[in-house]
């Protein structure tokens, strides 16, 4: 099995969005028996909380539920268990590299490397923002989760 792991800040809205989307791909391709998708934020601030009531509005006017997943915080267990984290932007990446055990740092990826034709290495944070940055982040990552499953059939399942 195929482990991945989405990680943004809190875990409330970047992450949680493209755990959900990459989910939903995923269940649609019939590939839920191959792959395991979780997600969680480089700092405790929501630990125990669901996604944020945008990010889970903006996904469930495109199909996509987020209303099981609940925020946590990476722990060092995580480089040992996922294959990919995949993380939303330069500064949660830098996080994640400073934590990470030298044996697993090529697990960390930008998310966003999944999906050059959107020509951004970042999905922005829309926390402070208003609905359209959650839209934003909704094309960016839907985007994204197309390129890494691609990429994970050919490493992976081919």
């Amino acid at each position: 099995m195929v482990k991945i792991l989405f990680v943004c800040m809190g875990n409330i809205c970047r992450s949680p969005t493209a755990h959900g989307v990459f989910r939903d791909l995923v269940n649609r391709q019939g590939l839920a028996h191959a792959i395991s998708i979780d997600s969680a934020g480089t700092h405790a601030y929501h630990v125990g909380s669901p996604p944020d009531k945008r990010a889970q509005a903006t996904a469930a006017r495109r199909g996509v539920d987020l209303s099981d997943l609940v925020a946590r915080r990476v722990d060092a267990g995580d480089f040992d268990t996922f294959d990919y984290v995949l993380a939303m932007d330069q500064d949660n990446y830098m996080a994640l590299s400073a934590v990470c055990p030298d044996q697993h740092v090529d697990k960390i990826h930008m998310f966003m490397d999944f999906a050059p034709q959107m020509r951004t290495r970042e999905v922005p944070d829309p926390y402070y923002g208003g609905a359209s940055g959650f839209d934003r982040v909704f094309d960016l990552v839907e985007a994204a989760a197309e390129g890494l499953l691609d990429e994970i059939k050919r490493q992976h399942l081919g």
